[in-house]
């Protein structure tokens, strides 16, 4: 069957260690793929904004996007589908972190529809760090008080941290109320009941007329397995950890270091 679309996630899969890709080469294969019409997703916890950040170069608009880890999917300034938090199971989330944890030992971030939010009690070194992940953050006195659609909660440890045991423990609490996933880099993301990029893909392909069989997906982490287990072709990242590869048997051809998923995109376009 066909490809007519490719989802990649960007850290740690598209994006190397530096928070770059070749433009020029991923130029020439959008050109490509709009001659074949495949649709090229970017499929990641970031915000859409900073999304286009990085595809700015090689046309942003050109990109579909599937961002705040699918609460959000688009497709230039057209919103496909969004889905946000309460304000009673954002409440919840924060109660639970406030009660089993010291409030400086993971930062709090909130993901909505107008920005991203932080806690006046972050250090000016946090907040400079946040703002490559979050342009438009803001730091607030009241979580209670953000006037704005709220996708995504973030809890975000060092990165050196194995936030698995707080993942289990969310799951526990929460059991199917919220979506909890690990995002890597020491991050916890508390979605909406049944979001995630999967569900984000399963929304392109109702409104693009998609069979999964028909798509391509790329992804590192924990908050690609439902998108990988979806499509007809998954690629795992060499550079991911092993439990990524005890799940997903198919390798992209290189690690984020080394081009791995343009090389991947490449031999795919080329029929191989």
């Amino acid at each position: 069957m066909s490809v007519k679309l490719i989802a990649t996630d960007l850290d740690g899969t598209l994006l190397n260690d530096e928070k770059n890709f070749d433009t020029v080469w991923m130029k020439t294969l959008l050109d490509r793929m709009e001659a074949q019409n495949i649709r090229f997703v970017a499929a990641s916890g970031n915000q859409k904004v900073k999304l286009a950040a990085y595809f700015e170069s090689v046309g942003a608009d050109r990109i579909t996007y599937i961002s705040d880890n699918g609460a959000l999917v688009s497709q230039g300034d057209k919103i496909i589908s969004e889905q946000a938090l309460t304000a009673d199971q954002v409440a919840r989330v924060l109660t639970w972190n406030a009660k089993n944890h010291p409030v400086d030992e993971n930062l709090v971030m909130l993901s909505g529809a107008k920005g991203a939010y932080v806690s006046n009690h972050a250090t000016e070194e946090v907040i400079e760090m946040s703002r490559f992940f979050f342009p438009n953050l803001q730091q607030v006195e009241k979580f209670n008080e953000i006037d704005d659609d709220i996708f995504r909660v973030s809890l975000i440890w060092e990165q050196s941290v194995d936030v698995k045991p707080e993942i289990d423990e969310l799951k526990a609490e929460f059991g199917n109320e919220l979506h909890t996933t690990g995002s890597g880099f020491g991050s916890v993301d508390l979605l909406a009941p049944n979001v995630n990029k999967r569900t984000g893909l399963e929304t392109l392909a109702a409104h693009f007329d998609i069979q999964p069989e028909e798509m391509v997906a790329l992804g590192d982490n924990d908050n690609d397995l439902e998108m990988l287990r979806y499509v007809g072709r998954p690629f795992v990242m060499p550079n991911a950890e092993q439990f990524m590869h005890d799940r997903i048997q198919t390798q992209a051809l290189a690690d984020n270091n080394h081009d791995g998923v343009l090389k991947t995109i490449e031999a795919i376009l080329d029929g191989k």
